[in-house]
């Protein structure tokens, strides 16, 4: 694709800001105006390394798969597109969607400027910034557009209202040969090299371009670069950025800009989190719903992490707040090493009896009241210690099957090998499939299991708790069990054997997380789940 056609509405000069030619300008002013909506933008390859929008947050631990950090887990199988981590029967079948690219995107993001435009008949580019302004919600722009006060609307939306004659024009009276004087550089420049737009601001051409290269590449600004001039909050049209701009890179960093803008504000539309991914899924309604793209990776919908049953996004963002900070490192700093005075590290270190210290109140003596601050200060230091160690616990385990699911999908690499010399010994490729199979059950238990620390670190204790956690001790036990099998060399003389065990374990694994599963959303139906509020 030619950059430089890519994300150009075609425009007619006399209706946008363009080079000013004096004369011909002047008899340009007396053509009537008519609204652009001719919204051609040309095949547009949003691929660009290092451009990416909507991309995936830099979690603990995140790294070589692709987005295994806090909220890991997901990422495709590897041998033949099978389901990653994160897929199997909790996909809904109600829950209908479609993977979208960038193109089609934001060809969805022009027909929503025709069906506007259909009506108001404005510029294009006008439009696109009226719709941007609301969130494209078109009826509320309708609703604004209708209810008398245009000018006000404008004003909002910092634009010039198009049907008004262009100060621009108005003030186009010198010749094309007259020098100006550019108020960004100072230099000057012949009248044909200055443009503006239609708030009546002119500066040269090259000032211009690097003032708009600046605000897209720098600032990582798209839909509200505004006019340079000091105090002015008119906004540069997509027709303006596009023409003044050379560089193709500036030009592709724009076209992202707005479309990530375009699907930002749109709850329908949601980027793929995975790296280098420009795909978009499109629902018919908003919901904490699994969803999986062509790449493979899967992810809730809702959220945007990848999915994460049994644990709810609210309970999901938290962890990962929690994860994210420093407080559990402080809290460790404060239970090791806050030592009032020697009294307490007695206490604490059992040479003096906290009983002794017990009988002391604030408003005694100052010695009574001595105690009693030491013996609070060793309970609050042993309640952050079991605050902290019941923390790791969740958090160690969390780690544990993340790390595990890692080295689990390198295990497709060894495994296409084993299918391979398997096949050699006299097994046609369907029988060796069942390889690959416990794999792709050994990821979606792995990360099952990892959601389910974060869920069981906010959950009371209570009947239905303890039946989760046998569920969940069951679960990963067969895993491991099942990732042994996985690890172990096969010979000829095993071969019949060892996939049979392979062939039981991984199907007894899917019963299990299947279970577990559907009592934690069983619970959920029903409100039997208690929740700690940390």
């Amino acid at each position: 694709m030619d950059s430089d056609e890519g994300y150009n509405y075609e425009f007619d000069e006399d209706e946008e800001c363009s080079e000013d030619s004096g004369a011909e300008e002047d008899e340009e002013d007396e053509e009537e105006d008519e609204p652009d909506d001719n919204l051609d933008l040309g095949e547009v390859e949003l691929v660009e390394p290092g451009l990416r929008v909507g991309g995936e947050r830099d979690g603990l631990l995140g790294g070589e798969t692709g987005g295994l950090g806090p909220g890991g887990g997901g990422g495709g199988g590897g041998l033949g597109g099978g389901p990653g981590p994160g897929g199997g029967p909790e996909q809904e079948e109600d829950y209908r969607y479609e993977v979208l690219t960038a193109e089609q995107i934001l060809q969805h993001m022009v027909e929503c400027i025709r069906e506007v435009n259909e009506v108001i008949q404005n510029p294009a580019t006008i439009t696109r910034i009226l719709l941007s302004h609301f969130n494209w919600d078109k009826e509320k722009l309708m609703e604004r557009y209708f209810d008398g006060n245009l000018e006000k609307l404008f004003a909002e939306c910092h634009v010039i209202n198009p049907s008004k004659k262009s100060r621009t024009r108005q003030m186009n009276t010198r010749s094309s040969a007259q020098d100006m004087s550019c108020q960004i550089c100072y230099l000057n420049y012949p009248n044909s090299y200055f443009t503006g737009l239609e708030c009546g601001h002119k500066f040269c051409m090259q000032c211009w371009s690097e003032y708009l290269t600046t605000k897209i590449m720098e600032e990582g600004m798209g839909q509200t670069i505004s006019c340079p001039a000091h105090g002015c909050d008119i906004l540069v049209d997509d027709n303006t950025v596009m023409r003044l701009i050379t560089d193709s890179k500036v030009k592709l960093k724009y076209q992202h800009l707005i479309t990530n803008s375009f699907v930002e504000c749109n709850r329908l539309l949601k980027w793929c989190p995975a790296p280098d991914c420009h795909h978009v899924v499109k629902v018919q309604y908003p919901d904490a719903k699994p969803v999986r793209c062509k790449c493979g990776r899967q992810f809730c919908f809702n959220c945007g992490e990848n999915w994460h049953d049994p644990v709810k996004c609210k309970w999901l963002k938290k962890w990962i707040k929690k994860c994210d900070d420093d407080s559990e490192t402080s809290n460790w700093i404060a239970a090791n090493t806050k030592q009032e005075n020697r009294a307490v590290m007695l206490v604490e270190a059992g040479l003096v009896p906290a009983q002794l210290l017990a009988s002391g109140t604030e408003s005694q003596s100052p010695k009574s009241a001595l105690n009693f601050f030491i013996l609070k200060n060793v309970e609050r230091n042993q309640r952050s210690r079991a605050a902290l160690q019941r923390y790791l616990f969740y958090c160690n385990r969390y780690m544990n099957h993340m790390q595990s699911l890692r080295f689990e999908h390198k295990l497709y690499a060894q495994v296409k090998q084993k299918m391979e010399e398997m096949q050699q010994h006299n097994m046609s490729w369907i029988e060796v499939q069942f390889l690959k199979k416990a794999v792709d059950v050994l990821c979606q238990c792995r990360a099952t299991l990892m959601y389910t620390y974060v869920f069981a670190f906010y959950l009371k204790k209570n009947n239905q708790s303890i039946i989760f956690e046998n569920n969940q001790a069951d679960l990963e036990n067969a895993t491991e069990v099942l990732s042994g099998y996985l690890e172990r060399d096969i010979s000829q003389d095993s071969l019949q054997d060892i996939k049979q065990k392979v062939q039981d374990k991984y199907r007894y694994c899917e019963s299990r997380r299947r279970v577990l599963l559907q009592h934690v959303h069983e619970g959920y139906e029903k409100d039997l789940w208690e929740y700690i509020e940390d």
